[in-house]
């Protein structure tokens, strides 16, 4: 009887591993995978006034507000065919309304701002307001068409940081 006894004590144990290990195993396996940190979207340049802030200058990034699925990317893509670096394409945040477009910024006298509103035409409000994403951040409606005729850059009118493209190396 007491073969049998210990058999049964040593089978109840491993089961009971058996267990703590698929558990353990599950936990792991349900884990998220950790966020892989890549290059960042861009980075801060100094201009002094007086200096020539170009659109490859300048990172753009497009929230869309509307329902029109894709906008925002397509939208990015205009920007960077018209020679703008390209940020992040996403939808606003929950409750955005914006009918046409606007541009989101802490500082709209920032010359890369005037040279990305000068893009969006008559129908651009530019809001102070901070933004969610790096770069200029434009915000599309659904009754945003496109861009327009834009000049190639702007002059510094003072000392400014500009968020462009990271440099590569």
């Amino acid at each position: 009887m007491e073969a049998r006894l210990k058999s049964l004590v040593t089978l109840l144990g491993l089961g009971v591993l058996l267990l703590a290990a698929a558990l353990w195993g599950w936990a792991a396996v349900s884990e998220p995978l950790p966020e892989r940190a890549g290059p960042p979207v861009c980075v801060d340049r100094a201009f002094a006034s007086g200096e020539p802030v170009r659109r490859a200058d300048v990172t753009v990034s497009v929230l869309n507000a509307g329902t029109r699925t894709g906008l925002a990317g397509l939208t990015l893509d205009l920007f960077v065919d018209t020679g703008f670096a390209g940020g992040t394409a996403a939808d606003a945040p929950e409750g955005s309304r914006v009918r046409a477009v606007e541009i989101w910024t802490e500082d709209p006298t920032n010359p890369a701002v005037q040279l990305v509103a000068a893009h969006l035409g008559d129908a651009v409000k530019i809001v102070q307001e901070e933004p969610t994403v790096d770069g200029v951040q434009v915000v599309v409606g659904d009754r945003f068409k496109n861009l327009v005729k834009g000049p190639r850059k702007v002059v510094a009118e003072g000392d400014v940081e500009v968020c462009g493209p990271p440099e590569v190396t």
